[in-house]
């Protein structure tokens, strides 16, 4: 006799995946985390994601899966096409997937993914038309209409982290400079904090360490913090005046900082739209697990389940099992 429906949902990131276990109507039965093994090179991380939807597959016996990736992705063709953050390039992701476990499988990219579910499960919803923005070790977004994330001609939209907003400013990663991702983003944080002085040379401090050490009267910590919350309005900004969403959505790991990013953020960002009402300006409802829960809804509409009717919040929802 078949049992209820279940699919397996991941969010490959540079550092971990999440990954739930989501039955038929969006209810989150399982979570774990595990190390994407990136120092161990690309293979590994190949044999990790692999390994891991192998694991939750069967042992929940899935109907399918969904997995959120970084970088570039082509969704339809189910490849990455460039996720430096994992050394892949042009990898067919989804066909290697299904050949390791036997159902389909939906390849989605990790801030769209987040975008879905904000949209159907959090912050967005009852909201037409949203800007969501990632900031985290790096700075990604995507541009929801109707529920909808845009992908772009080359699966490349939303790619808020490369605007210039500092010209001639810090080297990115993505080869340009004074990028948004080079000065906002949580590593960009730290990393310029740490330059300054602001550690022992060698010492580590993360984003949220210099977000503490700014609130206690650290002047250089203040500094690093003022910058990249103004530049991080400038992209906001730039961004709202192209698309002109009805709100904008801000999740990732340096959201956690609560008020001590968006009160400025807001102010900021009012102040540089003048000319026009700002959107609303709100935090992701999700927290780390957007990516995971939008990759489930992926595979459940792979499956032919409808997202609109969707009824229960994922974020609130009990884990009611494991793998024991």
């Amino acid at each position: 006799m078949t049992g209820p429906v279940t699919v397996a949902a991941l969010d490959v990131g540079g550092t971990s995946i999440k990954a739930s276990i989501l039955d038929a109507h969006g209810a989150v039965l399982h979570r774990e985390s595990v190390v994407t093994g990136v120092r161990d090179g690309r293979d590994a991380v190949t044999e990790n994601v692999l390994a891991l939807a192998r694991r939750l597959v069967d042992g929940f016996g899935c109907a399918a899966a969904g997995i959120a990736l970084p970088g570039v992705v082509d969704e339809a063709a189910g490849t990455a096409v460039r996720s430096a953050a994992l050394d892949w390039r042009d990898v067919p992701v989804r066909r290697w997937a299904e050949d390791e476990l036997d159902v389909p499988v939906a390849i989605g990219h990790g801030v769209r993914a987040g975008a879905l579910a904000e949209a159907r499960l959090g912050a967005g919803r009852g909201c037409p038309s949203f800007l969501f923005v990632s900031v985290g070790t790096g700075i990604a977004g995507a541009s929801v209409l109707d529920g909808r994330a845009e992908q772009g001609d080359g699966g490349g939209a939303g790619g808020i982290g490369h605007l210039v907003v500092r010209p001639g400013g810090p080297e990115c990663a993505c080869g340009g400079r004074g990028c948004l991702e080079g000065v906002a983003s949580a590593s960009a944080v730290a990393r310029r904090y740490r330059a300054a002085g602001g550690a022992a040379p060698g010492g580590q401090v993360s984003a949220q360490e210099v977000q503490w050490r700014a609130r206690a009267g650290d002047a250089l910590a203040e500094a690093v913090w003022r910058d990249a919350v103004a530049a991080l309005a400038d992209g906001l900004a730039a961004a709202a005046t192209v698309l002109d969403p009805h709100c904008v959505i801000v999740g990732g790991g340096l959201s956690r900082a609560g008020a001590a990013l968006f009160a400025p953020l807001r102010r900021a960002f009012a102040h540089r739209l003048a000319f026009r009402s700002a959107p609303r300006l709100v935090e992701a409802g999700l927290g780390d697990r957007a990516g995971s829960l939008g990759a489930g809804l992926l595979a459940l509409e792979l499956l032919g389940h409808s997202l609109e009717a969707l009824a229960l919040e994922p974020a609130t929802a009990a884990v009611v099992g494991g793998l024991g």
